[in-house]
């Protein structure tokens, strides 16, 4: 059997959970609030973001002043909203059959312990997960990599024997930046020419998609044979 550590380091909004379009919806009503007019196609282009980044490039010379409760706002909305929740067709299934194969599932996202508790709930598959990151592990999420470094530190596997799945191309920048290759999922609404243009090493439609093709997949090369 191969002796060192493998892990599948997961990002949950978008890639495994339904919800980046309710993070669109939560932004747009905060900005609406606030009386900034900000269109919806610019929100979801920074979708996965790290939020003070979202708000840099969103907002300009007026997120000092208005970023941190723009940011409030969009907790507010988005948690009103989280009854609209849904994981993905094949989420759970995915990360119980990488389980049972022996490679150490993460999930590795940068999402505030509330959002984290909901999103877990809406996963419902505890036993597989081996590790979790949140909000409270890093200073700057994607597309710095902090977030995927964390990860792979808890999983106890090198980057070589290690991928990430997301959604963004600030996925993809972030485990490149990490030193870890990519697998891109379209269920975020971004392209696979631009998740691969990012430097995705594969694409697929969705992790049901992912899952169908698993044997396939760069993801074989992590599971422990005999």
């Amino acid at each position: 059997m191969t002796e060192h550590a493998t892990a599948a380091l997961f990002d949950i909004d978008g890639t495994l959970v339904d919800s980046n379009y309710l993070h669109i919806d939560a932004w747009a009503r905060a900005f609406a609030h606030l009386g900034v007019a900000v269109q919806s196609w610019r929100i979801h282009r920074c979708i996965g973001m790290d939020s003070s980044k979202l708000l840099e490039e969103l907002l300009g010379d007026r997120a000092d002043t208005l970023g941190s409760e723009a940011g409030r706002l969009h907790s507010i909305y988005y948690m009103q909203a989280s009854q609209r929740l849904r994981a993905f067709d094949g989420a759970r299934e995915l990360l119980t059959e990488l389980a049972r194969r022996g490679v150490t599932v993460v999930l590795a996202t940068s999402a505030p312990e509330e959002e984290l508790a909901l999103l877990r709930q809406t996963l419902d598959v505890e036993e597989s997960i081996a590790r979790v990151t949140s909000a409270d592990d890093v200073e700057t999420a994607k597309p710095d990599p902090d977030i995927v470094t964390v990860a792979l530190e808890r999983a106890q596997a090198q980057s070589q024997h290690a991928f990430f799945i997301g959604d963004t191309v600030w996925d993809v920048a972030a485990s490149a930046r990490a030193g870890v290759a990519c697998i891109g999922v379209r269920s975020g609404g971004i392209s696979e020419a631009e998740l691969r243009e990012a430097g995705a090493v594969a694409v697929y439609a969705d992790v049901a998609d992912l899952l169908a093709q698993l044997d396939a997949s760069p993801l074989a090369a992590l599971v422990t044979t005999a």
